[in-house]
């Protein structure tokens, strides 16, 4: 299935170095792995449970390793999840227009392309805690649209904990892992419940995305940085959201 894509060795190639970067900021990678899929021709019956599938592996090894580190707060994490994650769910139950759905993306691509590009990287010196209502409306659309597409939602959760000054860098990319991991896991069960499927071959691309996802969540909890590598991912992403817009 997979392999019967043309260039998928590159794809291969391109892969782990996506789940390198983005579990360096603990984020399982969803939409950098839809971005390639977008750019290799992917069907989007095929990228919304293959990209939610190697979430949960990526986002599960960025989550422990920030965790190890100390840097999760799980009075943040559940403000957020608890309405996720059903929504998560009834999002990935829903069928998307294969146009509709291309555009979506794209439009959500550029969030990963301005936190690639750290334009959300600056921490705020004093903290505020979220009002229950405020963890709720924002954890359940994210929610909602995470299980949609087929991404765990970190990608968005990050800048707006963030910009609204609820958490430090790193307590953000340890939050925003497990909040990928439960969205991705329960908007997988959504799709499976609408009768998606997942290839035996997804699991080739697994291993190979958990290899990056290791070392760059093992490097990006001990303070990693690499400004070049993140220039080229945005690079790559910006081209697969114009290719999306455009299709």
């Amino acid at each position: 299935m997979f392999f019967e894509i043309e260039d998928i060795w590159l794809f291969l190639a391109i892969l782990p170095i996506v789940a390198f970067l983005y579990a360096s900021v603990g984020h399982g990678g969803a939409s950098g792995y839809l971005a390639l899929m977008a750019l290799f021709s992917f069907t989007p019956e095929t990228m919304k449970p293959t990209a939610l599938l190697l979430n949960l592996f990526v986002a599960g090894i960025a989550f422990y390793h920030y965790y190890r580190a100390g840097h999760f707060n799980k009075k943040l994490f559940l403000s957020f999840a608890i309405a996720s994650i059903p929504l998560a769910f009834l999002g990935g139950m829903i069928a998307v227009d294969a146009s509709i759905y291309k555009k979506i993306l794209g439009i959500l691509l550029i969030f990963a392309i301005l936190k690639m590009l750290n334009v959300f990287g600056k921490e705020s010196v004093s903290i505020k805690n979220v009002k229950i209502w405020q963890g709720l409306i924002v954890g359940g659309i994210i929610g909602f649209f995470s299980g949609l597409i087929g991404i765990g939602g970190g990608i968005i959760l990050t800048p707006v904990i963030l910009l609204l000054h609820w958490g430090k860098m790193k307590e953000a990319a340890a939050v925003s892992a497990l909040f990928i991991w439960v969205n991705s896991a329960s908007g997988l069960v959504g799709q499976f419940t609408s009768g998606a499927t997942i290839s035996s071959q997804s699991f080739v691309l697994v291993a190979i995305a958990l290899i990056g996802g290791f070392f760059g969540s093992y490097y990006g909890s001990k303070k990693f940085n690499n400004k070049l590598l993140r220039y080229l991912l945005a690079f790559v992403l910006a081209i697969a959201s114009l290719k999306l817009f455009f299709a």
